[in-house]
């Protein structure tokens, strides 16, 4: 499990130092990208009411994607520098770890779709990652205000996220608000 966390943690830096120095390869997406997607889909066949819609929503998503994928990052760097290689096993809950677990093996039986990432944390809920948070304090809190505020943002961030995964629309007040919270968490936490 050591070499598994180690070989993740080598990957990530790398992809990270590739990213920096300008690489453009699969996290590059043009609008001639945008263009060939929306062929495949066949969003041109679909009525605009609901096409335009989704495109707001698709754009919120994008945030909060962005964002949730970038609080894992946060939370799995400091445990592996805090706690070690081990840090699945020593730092993260045994609910949670179970619950992540058996999505991973599932996962697996399903080869012919593209897995949600090599990393464990990749496979926990957004309320998974204010637990984790908790269950670590000593080691975020220099990072966040208090718990109840990091907790409050992820929350609310998942509420919102909740109504976009199950095709519903948010409001311009809750897009707000997600924009808000998420530039609260980025000027303190950093990206």
């Amino acid at each position: 499990m050591d070499n598994y966390y180690s070989f993740v943690f080598k990957g990530l830096l790398t992809e990270d130092a590739l990213d920096k120095a300008g690489r453009k390869g699969k996290t590059h997406f043009s609008d001639e990208d945008a263009k060939m997607l929306s062929s495949i889909l066949a969003i041109d066949e679909m009525d605009d009411t609901f096409v335009i819609r989704s495109k707001k929503m698709a754009i919120v998503y994008t945030a909060i994607a962005a964002f949730e994928n970038s609080v894992r990052a946060f939370i799995e760097k400091k445990l592996l520098e805090e706690v070690g290689e081990n840090w699945w096993l020593l730092a993260v809950d045994d609910t949670i770890r179970k619950k992540a677990d058996g999505r991973m093996e599932e996962e697996k039986k399903i080869r012919w779709h593209t897995p949600r990432g090599l990393s464990p944390i990749n496979y926990t809920e957004m309320k998974h990652l204010a637990d984790t948070i908790r269950k670590n304090w000593k080691l975020f809190e220099p990072h966040l205000i208090t718990f109840d505020w990091a907790a409050n943002i992820l929350d609310t961030v998942e509420r919102s996220r909740n109504v976009i995964m199950h095709s519903g629309d948010l409001g311009n007040r809750d897009i707000e608000r997600i924009g808000s919270h998420i530039r609260d968490w980025v000027r303190q936490v950093g990206a």
